[in-house]
């Protein structure tokens, strides 16, 4: 074929195919991880684009781990493909930790990938310890440390704090939390937080819910890890220490939250006086109570009587505390009364949300009297058998305004 001056040169499609064909095996196609090798935290970056050939047994030394996982014959077992480990099945000491495993050299890169997942995986460790007082119905929670937390800011490392819920009930009359740490991975805050108001049947049912986050100025706070405990696994009156490892975020049973939902607690004090012939009636403290406002919080206030009130001149109210579901009162009130009328009485008291320019709102209320039932006839029964002598008692708040069948 000849060509003239000029032309550019014309190859059939034939000739263009056998361009550049070389015998033997196809070879496979090499990826871009091929180039950009990534390896677990703990092993050497030198060991190489192509791994030597594993001879048993096969040493990993894994980052901050302990305990030899697996047997020496599950080590020589092959492992299957899509088989990898869960980051459950690993421990979080605070030491190193030795991986004795055997495979062949097929699945040794496979290996290595399940080891990474492993580890960068880990959200952190909390050390914590938590103390049931039974006597004086309080729940102390120390926040001692956490270590190995995840990175969340763009400098790689984070501004944590802890914040603590009960559940079921989760909301802001139960939400304690830590200050925040700046700069750290490794935070280190040693405060106790305090629960009041907390039963034995609390201790039954009821769960804590550790939160760690990541606060952020100018956005919403990061979520880093968390850890549940049920508190039926504390004995009373002992000290239980923890070290957790945290957990991705569990949802949260909304439907149980709402059937379980209560208004609060109220601690109150009862003493007959029997050198003024009087019975004072103390407003302790209040914990946990319902929300009534759109910022989140109630402005509560507590009001008292002593039924049947013919001359409705029993009622008693505190003060207003702003903005708080967990208000201190410590307020007494006394009623003039024989010790022998007392039989005849019932103690409502009532829980208040005050509001500007319109009604108040009812957050919840007891009665404590002969009529009564359960704790609260108890601390009424009590207060007439030792005379001169307060007693005190927290008792749970229900959403039926207590003598709604009297006249006020």
């Amino acid at each position: 074929m000849t060509q003239r001056k000029g032309e550019k040169p014309t190859i059939s499609i034939q000739e263009h195919m056998a361009i550049d064909v070389c015998p033997g095996p196809i070879q496979p196609i090499k990826q871009i991880s091929d180039y950009f090798p990534r390896y677990p935290r703990g092993l050497p970056p030198t060991a190489g684009r192509t791994l030597p050939p594993v001879q048993p047994p096969s040493v990993f030394h894994a980052g901050r781990f302990s305990r030899t996982v697996g047997s020496q014959r599950d080590a020589q077992r092959e492992m299957e493909p899509g088989q990898n480990f869960g980051a459950s099945t690993l421990p979080c000491d605070d030491v190193s930790v030795t991986l004795r495993i055997s495979f062949p050299v097929a699945n040794s890169r496979l290996l290595l990938i399940c080891l990474s997942s492993v580890f960068t995986a880990t959200l952190g460790t909390l050390d914590f310890s938590l103390l049931y007082d039974q006597e004086n119905n309080a729940l102390h929670c120390t926040i001692n440390k956490a270590k190995g937390l995840k990175p969340m800011d763009h400098n790689g490392l984070s501004d944590p704090y802890v914040k603590l819920h009960l559940l079921p009930g989760a909301s802001k009359a139960n939400k304690l939390r830590t200050k925040t740490l700046r700069n750290t991975l490794n935070p280190v805050w040693s405060e106790t937080l305090t629960y009041y108001g907390i039963t034995d049947e609390d201790m039954v049912r009821k769960t804590l819910r550790i939160s760690v986050c990541d606060e952020d100025k100018f956005r919403h706070n990061e979520f880093i890890g968390e850890t549940r405990i049920p508190l039926k696994k504390l004995k009373p009156n002992q000290t239980k220490n923890f070290y957790n490892c945290l957990e991705k975020q569990l949802p949260v049973n909304k439907t149980e939250d709402k059937s379980l939902e209560e208004r609060g607690r109220i601690m109150i004090s009862l003493k007959y006086n029997t050198q003024k012939s009087c019975l004072v009636v103390g407003i302790v403290r209040c914990a946990h109570l319902a929300a009534m406002d759109a910022n989140g919080f109630s402005d509560p206030y507590v009001k008292t009587y002593l039924k049947p009130d013919e001359n409705k001149k029993s009622k008693h109210k505190t003060a207003v505390k702003k903005k708080t579901l967990n208000p201190e009162f410590n307020e007494e009130f006394s009623y003039d009364i024989k010790y022998a009328d007392l039989t005849k009485k019932t103690l409502e008291v009532t829980v208040w949300d005050y509001d500007i320019g319109k009604s108040n709102d009812f957050i919840g209320g007891v009665s404590l009297g002969i009529n009564a039932n359960g704790e609260r006839l108890k601390h009424w029964f009590d207060c007439l058998k030792n005379k001169d002598k307060k007693i005190e008692r927290w008792h749970t708040l229900t959403n039926e305004l207590p003598g709604s069948a009297y006249n006020d």
